[in-house]
Order: structure tokens, then sequence, then C-alpha cells
């Protein structure tokens, strides 16, 4: 590989790794709870927080932005139940038009204020800015050893692993919690495994898990992340354990392969522009779920096993 490789496409790469599996953990237990959707509609509703948070502070820094996604969700929450309980209509219903109306919010917001005009713009809100975190000095591998180099690496890298690292301890420390309010909700209730607790610390998880992957892979292409190496995973085995470990695999695999295709793909094809990556990165987890659609040995049904 040449240098350029390092400066130009080793941490965009890894950051996509870090940003895959970091969603791709707590999506096996949304894709096991039906409740695949959880980390779209996290993703809308974050937006108008996020927008909001960098209208006030000016920066795209971790904690504003997590600040104002959280503010959105409870936001969010309030407004379903408002419309719940006056408009007397299906829970679903509610969240939909909640979702979808706060995001539309959001985009409006960022149209019409400074902001598409600095760092954060609609397309950068939704697809991600994936190809632009890029080492400026990592000239070589000798970089890899160099303090000064390594002290700038974008910030996206590190935070993303710290991401990853919380999400992974929490999904150790409740290991038998998750599973047992997984498969059984009403025998974890009456064992005292906190099935509500617990809920609300996957949902928590997963918002911050599709916060930090926002600057990466934009609020839209994060869906894939979450359900795509999970139900892939999902039709490789009836295990638990052995379906976490697919799913870190194929969110790894699609984010290499997504990003290599999307950056040298047309230029092996005579083209002359990239594609998104986070684009291809989505694209290349539907193509894996289709192949274990295909061929995978669990296919044809799973039996909810632990």
């Amino acid at each position: 590989m040449t240098d350029s490789f390092v400066q130009l496409s080793l941490t965009p790469i890894l950051i996509g790794v870090l940003a895959s599996c970091a969603c791709a953990l707590p999506g096996n237990f949304l894709v096991l709870r039906r409740q695949s959707l959880m980390g779209d509609a996290i993703s809308h509703v974050a937006f108008p927080g996020i927008v909001a948070a960098f209208l006030l502070t000016g920066t795209l820094a971790a904690w504003p932005m997590l600040i104002g996604a959280a503010g959105a969700a409870i936001v969010a929450v309030g407004l379903i139940e408002l419309i719940r309980r006056l408009g007397n209509i299906d829970p679903g219903a509610a969240m939909g038009v909640v979702f979808t109306t706060m995001f539309a919010a959001g985009v409006l917001l960022l149209e019409q204020t400074g902001a598409r005009n600095v760092h954060l713009d609609v397309e950068h809100a939704l697809y991600g800015n994936l190809e632009s975190l890029i080492w400026l000095k990592g000239t070589s591998w000798a970089a890899l050893t160099d303090p000064e180099a390594l002290a700038a690496l974008p910030p996206q890298l590190g935070r993303l692993a710290l991401v990853l690292l919380a999400v992974a301890a929490f999904t150790a420390a409740f290991w038998k919690e998750l599973l047992i309010g997984t498969f059984d909700p009403t025998f974890a209730a009456s064992v005292g495994a906190r099935p509500g607790l617990v809920s609300a610390g996957l949902v928590v998880t997963v918002a911050v898990a599709a916060v930090a992957a926002f600057d990466a892979v934009g609020s839209i292409i994060v869906i894939a992340m979450f359900i795509c190496p999970a139900a892939s995973a999902r039709m490789m085995t009836d295990r638990m354990g052995p379906q976490i470990g697919w799913s870190l695999v194929f969110a790894a695999l699609a984010a290499v392969m997504g990003f290599v295709l999307a950056a040298y793909g047309p230029l092996w094809l005579g083209g002359r522009h990239s594609l998104s990556a986070a684009g291809m990165i989505a694209a290349v987890s539907g193509a894996i779920l289709a192949g274990a659609a295909l061929c995978g040995p669990r296919r044809k049904g799973t039996r909810a096993a632990a």
C-alpha cells in the first residue's frame, strides 16, 4: 500500500469500522425485540437537537451534540404521549408523526440559518462526511509511531472508539438481563431482571451510538448499520453469543469493503469521481444481508435461543 493510503484512507476506514460495530452491537437486541426501526427513529429525532446544539455552541463537539440529541429525544417522548392521549390514536402513528415532523423541522432549521454555511449542511447531516475524515499528518506508516502525528488524528476516531467500548461494556454488564428481557420479558420481571430499566439503558445506548456515528455516516445511513449486520448474523446462527460475533464481522466487512469500493471502485472502472462512502457501506451491508438470506444456514427460520 502507498503512503497516501495512510493519509487519505486509513482513518476513514477505521472510523467506519468503529461506527458500524458500535451500531451493530445493540442492533442485535433491536432486531430480536422487533424494534429494528428504533435506530432510525432516534437518528431522526436527534437531528434537530444536533442542529440546535451546533447553532448554540458553534461546534460539533461530542458533548453538545449528545446533550442536544438527548433534549430532542425528551421533547419527542412528550409530544408522542401528548398526541396519543389527545388524539386517542395508535402509539405507532403518534411516533411516525413526531419523528417525521421533528426531522423536517431540523432540515428547515439547518437550511434557514448560518449553520449550512459553516461545517454542517443537509448533505452532511443526511449522508455523513466520512471521506473528509483524513489524517493530514499521516504521511507514511511511520506516523503510527509518531506522537505528534498521532495527536492530529481525527477526533471522531477516539470518540467512536470510546463509544464502542461503552456499548460493549453495557452489553457485557447486563448480558443476562438483556437476554432474558429480549426473549421473555414477563419472566424477566418475575425474577427481578429489571426489564424496563435495561430496555431504557438499551435505548440510551442506541441513541449514543447513533449520535456518535452521525458525523461519519449521517442520520439516514445509520439505520443500515443497526439492522443489516444483526439481521444477517441471525441467519447464520440461532445462538446469541455467535450472533454477536457474526454481526461484528459483517459490520467491519461492510465498512471496509464499502469505503474501498466507493473510493477506488469508480477509478478502477475508468471513472473520475468517487462515490458516497456511507452510501456504499449501506449498499454492501444490504448485499451481505441478501447473501445471508440466500445462503445462511438459519435463513428458513430461527428459534429463540440464547
